[in-house]
């Protein structure tokens, strides 16, 4: 048996509950000094106090009179100190996958989308690397003939077409009873197309245009096609 071990195993523990020397002698109907001695090696708790110790603490009476709970904890600290370690070494190699993404993600190039089409002023853009591209368009206006139909039901959708095959990219719907002009519903309109599997530099001169079906409170449907025009072909 070894007291000043034993002290220590009592001193961790006390401070890993927060307890005063005084409070902890409290506990155990001591007073501090005793507790003072305990901790210093001059002394060892009554076989009762340390079965009390234990049995607070979950501990093994065995363990603590052969001085193996400091070993148990010593080790419990390592095992934390080593996951904490692992953590670290996660969440820099996170930040460091982040910043290279971010990096990559920056390196873009811009060009103008619009419309060729006299009825439709649009604006939007592509922005592209080497590995994908992301379409946006904030801003289409009707400046066509002036017209106060109501359409019930509206459908815009912006479509990518290559060797005759149309390939949706995306759409956005308007259904309302009340119905709403045409020139109404472009206001709020807005295309926000992230991560784009294919590059710029696949995209053909007016492969990709824009197709609003409305229909009306008759039910009778009315299409505009718009194509939209890069203000560049992305070749560089």
């Amino acid at each position: 048996m070894n007291q000043e071990l034993i002290g220590k195993t009592i001193k961790e523990i006390r401070k890993k509950e927060n307890l005063s020397q005084q409070k902890f002698a409290d506990k155990y109907g001591v007073t501090y000094q005793a507790v003072s001695k305990w901790e210093n090696g001059k002394n060892i708790p009554d076989i009762s106090i340390l079965k009390q110790i234990c049995t607070d603490y979950n501990l093994d009476l065995n363990d603590f009179l052969d001085s193996k709970i400091n070993n148990k904890i010593s080790k419990k600290k390592t095992i934390i100190a080593i996951i904490i370690f692992i953590i670290l070494i996660i969440i820099i190699l996170g930040f460091a996958f982040f910043f290279k993404n971010n990096q990559n993600n920056n390196d873009f190039e811009f060009k103008t989308l619009s419309s060729s089409c006299s009825n439709f002023t649009i604006s939007g853009s592509i922005a592209y690397n080497d590995s994908k591209s992301s379409i946006y368009i904030s801003h289409i206006t009707y400046c066509g003939e002036e017209e106060q139909i109501k359409y019930k039901e509206i459908e815009c959708t912006l479509y990518e077409t290559n060797d005759k095959t149309k390939t949706e990219i995306s759409k956005l719907n308007y259904s309302n009873k009340k119905g709403i002009t045409l020139e109404e519903y472009l206001k709020d309109i807005k295309f926000n197309v992230d991560n784009y599997e294919k590059t710029c530099k696949i995209y053909k001169e007016n492969s990709l245009h824009l197709e609003i079906d409305a229909i009306d409170e008759n039910g009778e449907t009315t299409t505009y096609k718009i194509p939209l025009t890069l203000e560049e072909n992305c070749l560089n």
